[in-house]
């Protein structure tokens, strides 16, 4: 019998189909499949379908759920979103409108332009902002109006960083059997530690600009482990490249994620692990635990970085 079916039974033990038919559950987790993961009345359920109207899944929403055979997620209960939402929007048009050129009109002919107002450039320079974008000065022999207020420096925009390899390890090898990366030990054979790679792409990245965030991704792996939620035991590594033998580790443990079975997760790095990211001492992540209650397999390992205005 199939988790939702397996599910759908018990809820529907839980009450008469003369009675209510739906049920309060919170999400734990939110999976690679759009489903989610809920705890309903003390107890865990995986990859239960949603509707489209659940919108902007996040583990921690409280829902209804539609009791049956197939049980749904209809929509979440709280506040009205419309206020986030408003956030967001203004959030997508401010990072639109930094490609726009705040020019009113551009026109140019061989006589002197009509009207008042006008002054005449006698040197224009022009040079680069944080963002790449060009950027005019006009100076003058005379001001006879004063300058328009400049706009702020922009920060350069967010890039996103994936990796160009990833591997586990085990017994100081690399481990072949292990197709993503994996920590601890499911069989007794020794415990594993995995890793993502990124070359230098990240502290090429960061060069010449102030790194105000970094957050990376990942995926619990499903068929590897129990069900259930397992801390990620998160770790720095100094490899541009997969290495031919043991792989090291650097800085660490952060258990920055306890992901279940299938769930997707961000998290954000400690400033001394950008730090050591940006200026290239460190290269990229790895994962290490030990026995079957750390044992679990992620995909993944995308950085987001985020600067500040210079």
């Amino acid at each position: 019998m199939g988790i939702r079916e397996q599910l759908g039974q018990d809820l529907e033990r839980t009450g008469s189909t003369s009675g209510l038919q739906t049920v309060t559950g919170q999400v734990t987790d939110v999976t690679d499949e759009g489903t989610v993961h809920l705890l309903i009345g003390g107890v865990q359920f995986y990859d239960v379908l949603c509707t489209d109207a659940y919108r902007n899944r996040a583990a921690g929403d409280t829902v209804a759920v539609r009791r049956g055979a197939v049980p749904v997620v209809l929509w979440r209960l709280g506040d009205d979103p419309a206020a986030a939402d408003t956030a967001r929007t203004i959030e997508v048009a401010q990072d639109a409108a930094q490609d726009l050129i705040a020019i009113s009109a551009y026109t140019w002919g061989t006589a002197a332009p009509p009207g008042t107002g006008w002054q005449q450039v006698t040197q224009l320079f022009t040079k680069k902002d944080g963002a790449g974008k060009g950027v005019l000065y006009a100076q003058l022999g005379t001001a006879g109006d004063t300058s328009p207020e400049a706009p702020g420096t922009r920060p350069p925009k967010p890039v996103t960083i994936s990796p160009t390899d990833a591997g586990t390890w085990r017994r100081g090898r690399p481990d072949d059997y292990a197709d993503s990366p994996t920590q601890g030990d499911w069989t007794g054979r020794g415990d594993r530690r995995g890793a993502w790679f990124y070359g230098t792409r990240i502290a090429d990245a960061c060069q010449g600009k102030t790194v105000a965030t970094m957050k990376v991704a990942f995926t619990r792996k499903r068929g590897a482990g129990t069900n259930g939620k397992v801390r990620q035991r998160l770790f720095l590594h100094g490899y541009t490249a997969a290495p031919g033998g043991q792989l090291n580790l650097g800085d660490g443990p952060e258990a920055l994620l306890s992901l279940a079975v299938g769930a997707k997760g961000t998290a954000t790095l400690p400033s001394a692990w950008r730090t050591a990211l940006a200026s290239g001492s460190a290269r990229g992540l790895a994962i290490s635990g030990h026995g079957r209650p750390e044992y679990a397999a992620f995909t993944g390992g995308q950085i987001t970085i985020t600067f500040t205005a210079t």
